[in-house]
């Protein structure tokens, strides 16, 4: 089954470097409402809390810095850095869609790879299947992408079981050079810039924007040298990789992690025609990275994307004070998780029932 005939999407299912839309055509009520969304949506609420679950690892991580999208190793025989990176895939994600679970289990961990500045080198598979019927569909979505994106397979474990769900796993080595591209480094007064492929289109009603498979392998291999090449050019030291949860589930995790805040103008950011605001600021797209960039750096920073399909928009900024605050048509309000009460932070008075727009 290959990626074309599989995919019920069109390639340029949306123009690139869309022009931002009339956001009164696409927020929730208000920016309290759309706040409270966030907020309470369950994978942004996971990304909020993540760093708890890694808490075990931080007495055995050595000297490396836990938070990032890999393991940035220095390189013990020369110079640069080892990367190191695993993602796991939900059981029901599996099980409803093995083409695609393996196909995505590969394309994860290269976006992983390519968020710090880095550039793959092999990946290894964990795989345990209780039929052969589902292990071939999940090899040959993982056969798929690693043919598209010229990343090979070189081994791991795969296991037939007697019981019980298929469970799939990848893992992924890289390297980079001696500049990173880290979850650490955003600063106050940097830039908050989003890169997105925007051609595609949602997997049903799954958050998952796929613009992977619709896209021929010569681009998406030249998708992945873009990060690096931006690193090499000096443009870039802080961002992430947007994943579950969304721009702002992944902007919670840089702003913990480089210990900032941030300030979001949606009206800013680019969004699909036809895509509501809530579900876009929550999607988990195939190829989006949130950077921080100096603000002298950003015109340089759009001008390395422009010969590609890939929109590239200055969305916000980083502050000193933590939280993140949304703005829209002169209103602003800070998101307040559930931990913390109430919900959210009305900053301008009144007014916030008007759609923003």
């Amino acid at each position: 089954m290959d990626r074309s005939s599989r995919d019920p999407f069109k390639i340029d299912h949306f123009p690139g470097n869309l022009a931002c839309v009339d956001l009164s055509r696409r927020v929730m009520t208000d920016l309290a409402t759309l706040a409270d969304f966030l907020v309470t949506h369950p994978a942004v609420a996971d990304k909020a809390a993540i760093h708890l679950s890694y808490g075990h690892a931080l007495g055995v991580s050595g000297n490396i810095r836990l938070g990032d999208d890999c393991a940035a190793i220095e390189n013990p025989s020369g110079s640069g850095h080892l990367l190191f990176a695993a993602e796991g895939m939900r059981e029901s994600f599996v099980e409803s869609d093995p083409w695609f679970a393996g196909y995505s289990a590969i394309v994860v961990n290269l976006a992983d790879i390519a968020a710090m500045g880095g550039r793959p080198v092999a990946i290894t598979d964990i795989l345990w299947s209780p039929s052969d019927e589902i292990s071939s569909k999940i090899w040959q979505g993982m056969q798929e992408a690693a043919l598209a994106y010229g990343v090979p397979i070189v081994g791991g474990d795969t296991t037939r079981s007697r019981s019980g769900s298929a469970t799939l796993g990848a893992a992924v080595i890289g390297h980079a050079g001696d500049r990173l591209i880290t979850s650490f480094d955003a600063k106050p007064g940097d830039s908050l810039v989003l890169v997105i492929d925007m051609h595609g289109g949602f997997l049903g009603g799954d958050s998952f924007w796929n613009s992977s498979t619709i896209t021929p392998p010569e681009r998406l291999r030249a998708q992945l040298e873009m990060l690096p090449a931006l690193v090499e050019k000096g443009l870039c030291r802080a961002g992430k990789d947007v994943s579950s949860g969304g721009i702002i589930g992944t902007l919670m995790m840089l702003c913990h992690c480089s210990e900032v805040g941030a300030v979001v103008n949606l009206e800013d950011v680019p969004c699909p025609m036809d895509v509501e605001i809530e579900r876009w600021l929550t999607a988990f797209p195939t190829y989006g990275y949130l950077l921080a960039i100096s603000p002298e750096d950003v015109k340089n920073t759009m001008s390395h994307f422009t010969a590609t399909r890939i929109t590239c928009r200055e969305i916000g900024r980083f502050k000193a004070d933590p939280g993140i605050v949304i703005t829209a048509d002169g209103e602003a309000v800070e998101l307040r998780f559930p931990e913390e009460e109430p919900l959210h932070e009305t900053l301008t008075s009144p007014g916030l029932s008007r759609r923003a727009g």
